[in-house]
């Protein structure tokens, strides 16, 4: 389970690191490529989803690394799960409608959630 664990949920922070930092990082243009909804959304929200996303990875790896309040490990993945319940219908109300990403993340925040529970 401990391997389980730091596969899946540093997968899942990799993924939020650099999600995170392009929201902090670049300008609406830059973003529209790859994320459609970024025009129904003020950017100081898009910089602080970016920031909370940074947060979350940093909380799915430090604290069960350190041993110091590794519950927040099981906050964060719950966020993250709980953060991608609430995009699918925003990615659903816009022009591009696919949501494979986020059932994808959706599921991988829910093993995380499930090793997290049994090792931590």
């Amino acid at each position: 389970m401990n391997i389980a664990y730091w596969i899946v949920a540093g997968l899942l922070a990799l993924f939020y690191v650099y999600a995170g930092a392009m929201k902090v990082l670049r300008s609406r243009e830059q973003l529209r490529p790859m994320m459609a909804w970024v025009d129904r959304i003020p950017l100081p929200a898009v910089r602080a989803l970016g920031t909370v996303e940074i947060l979350g990875a940093t909380g799915l790896i430090l604290p069960p690394l350190t041993g110091i309040a590794p519950w927040l490990a099981l906050a964060a993945a719950i966020g993250f799960l709980l953060l991608q319940i609430a995009a699918i219908p925003v990615h659903l109300t816009g022009e591009d409608r696919r949501i494979a990403l986020n059932v994808g993340l959706v599921a991988t925040a829910g093993v995380v959630i499930w090793l997290a529970v049994t090792w931590l």
